[in-house]
């Protein structure tokens, strides 16, 4: 009986090594045949594809300030509303705009009629130096006269006083003579000082002409530089009041609205951002050593965790980051310590998404993506 038990425990034993040498032969197998399959997946796929989870959505974000300081007398839009281009966000007080406007139109219309004026005033001085021209040969006239009498006064008084001595002239002859080529000479005097006069009045005049042609020549009423100055002026303050009236800059949806009826926005203040919800993109972390064979244009899929693997979004990369996550932070890593561990660093890439898959399925900036990219087309 003993015989037969121990003979049972011996053959119970060698089933039992039996099986579980069938078994660690068959787990070498399943290990041996999915060492294969992943080697096979990695050579085939896998080596070609790198991906990371430290992805993000983004946007260029349009963010609306006021180009002029006034009160908000309307605001129509709020938080979460969609808007498109040129919908009008915020009404501000036009009348302070309003006057300026009224002010810059009177500006130039009193610059047009200076202009009209100084064109005017030319004529006037161009007819005065006409005027002193005929002075001068008037007092040219008048200094002949002048000098004529004169040389008859001289020529009288030299007969009289050659015939004093002779007794033929009386002395009182010879003093009016004399009182009468004074009286000429002092005519001729004035004569020629006439002369000079209506030469300097017409030199006076030809300059005052000159300055003024300076002021309008080469130039019309439209092209004149006092006129621009007040144009421009005017188109100055008709563009503020346009901007009274502030508009949506893209298609997108209104956020971080900061603005109510009654404030004052000063500007250059923020009042509200608009996300272009249409040209959304992604921002992917890739480790620097996933990033060897990567090429701006290799294509990328992307899943996101708010429709998760179902809906897939394909897309490409379209630019590097100009420097890794650590090294664009508020506080740079410093690395020149004894005490140093090397960490493997981040490079952000810009993966532009299809528009059409955006518009079925949309996106919010911030949300988080599972980004795969394809290193075989290179």
């Amino acid at each position: 009986m003993a015989d037969a038990a121990l003979e049972t425990t011996d053959t119970q034993q060698e089933g039992r090594g039996s099986a579980r040498k069938t078994w660690l032969t068959r787990l070498g197998l399943v290990v041996i045949v999915g060492g294969l399959l992943w080697g096979a997946w990695y050579l085939l796929v896998g080596r070609n594809h790198v991906s990371t989870d430290n992805a993000y959505v983004n946007a260029e974000m349009a963010q609306v300030t006021p180009l002029i300081s006034a009160q908000a007398t309307d605001v129509l839009v709020s938080d979460t509303q969609a808007v498109k281009k040129g919908d009008i966000l915020v009404k501000l007080d036009p009348a302070n705009a309003r006057i300026a406007v009224a002010q810059a139109e009177a500006d130039l219309a009193e610059a047009r009629r200076r202009f009209r004026q100084t064109a005017a005033t030319s004529d006037s001085l161009s007819a005065q130096v006409q005027a002193r021209g005929a002075d001068i040969v008037q007092a040219r006239a008048q200094l002949a006269t002048a000098q004529s009498d004169f040389d008859k006064a001289r020529i009288d008084l030299q007969r009289r006083e050659a015939l004093v001595g002779d007794g033929a002239v009386s002395g009182d002859e010879v003093t009016i003579a004399r009182r009468g080529y004074a009286s000429a000479k002092a005519a001729l005097d004035l004569a020629r000082a006439g002369v000079q006069t209506a030469q300097a009045t017409r030199n006076a005049a030809t300059g005052q002409l000159e300055a003024n042609d300076a002021l309008v020549r080469g130039s019309t009423i439209d092209t004149d530089p006092a006129v621009m100055a007040a144009q421009a002026k005017l188109d100055s303050a008709k563009l503020d009041l346009d901007r009274t009236i502030i508009r949506a800059p893209v298609d997108g949806v209104v956020t971080k609205r900061q603005v109510q009826v009654g404030q004052r926005v000063a500007q250059g203040s923020p009042i509200m951002t608009i996300v272009p919800l249409s040209q959304l993109y992604v921002d992917a972390n890739f480790k620097e050593r996933q990033l060897r064979d990567v090429k701006v244009g290799m294509p990328a899929t992307v899943t996101s965790d708010l429709y998760g693997g179902d809906v897939v979004y394909h897309g490409k990369v379209v630019g590097f980051a100009g420097g890794t996550g650590s090294s664009m932070s508020l506080i740079p890593a410093q690395n020149a310590t004894g005490n140093w561990i090397k960490v493997v660093q981040r490079l952000p890439l810009r993966i532009a998404l299809d528009p059409k898959e955006l518009a079925a399925h949309p996106l919010r900036v911030g949300l988080s993506m599972d980004v795969e990219l394809d290193l075989s087309d290179k």
